[in-house]
């Protein structure tokens, strides 16, 4: 049977030329060709295909949104990002919006070939030169969030919830009413957290929790 792709892709001439290279491959079938987003959904929402070979940057929805609502729509379909040159920002963020591939415009066609077929079979691929720097850049995420969740980790729940109460701008009594506690052991909970986090003040506190992701900023 027969892998179903569908290309999107602005540039009428890389378009063109892919769908006639790539339908000359025995196992593949481009089922269709759009020149922006919308138009690629609607035909992914009617040709329902295996792979979906997108460019980023493209009117009407770019390739980055267009993966991430054909992700949500048709999970099973494969994502392949197209692209002429090396965008770590948003290959980084296609890839968290689904996409499974990544092949640069100028990769020798078997190379392209070789990654549609991958994906199709339910694998994933990224072109070797990104490769490494999306590793390190996941890696650089992961170590950030654990770095993260160790700058709170001295704080006991109570103050957490104190800390929470200081990023919402309210007053030391407005917090004791909130938790139930008197106004002296608030003040005694931000000294304690102004200590730990090493700020000079509840505002510093504040920001550092926004920051960090302890609560909305």
């Amino acid at each position: 049977m027969k892998k179903t792709l569908l290309i999107a892709e602005d540039e009428d001439l890389t378009r063109d030329t892919l769908a006639r290279l790539l339908s000359l491959e025995e196992d593949l079938e481009v089922v269709g060709q759009a020149a922006n987003g919308e138009g690629a959904l609607r035909l992914i929402r009617e040709k329902r295909p295996r792979i979906l070979l997108t460019d980023i940057g493209m009117p009407k929805m770019n390739g980055i949104e267009l993966t991430r609502r054909v992700k949500a729509e048709f999970p099973e379909i494969a994502v392949c990002i197209l692209t002429i040159y090396h965008d770590d920002g948003n290959v980084f963020e296609a890839i968290k919006a689904g996409a499974t591939g990544y092949v640069l415009k100028d990769s020798p066609l078997e190379e392209t070939v070789s990654t549609l077929r991958t994906l199709a079979e339910g694998g994933s691929r990224l072109h070797p030169s990104i490769a490494a720097r999306v590793l390190a850049e996941f890696n650089r995420v992961f170590t950030k969030r654990t770095t993260d969740l160790t700058v709170f980790s001295e704080l006991t729940d109570r103050e957490i919830e104190v800390l929470k109460e200081i990023t919402t701008g309210k007053r030391n009594r407005e917090i004791g009413e909130t938790l139930f506690i008197s106004e002296k052991t608030v003040k005694n909970h931000i000294s304690n957290i102004l200590m730990k986090l090493q700020v000079n003040d509840r505002t510093e506190a504040a920001m550092l929790a926004a920051r960090h992701g302890l609560v909305e900023p």
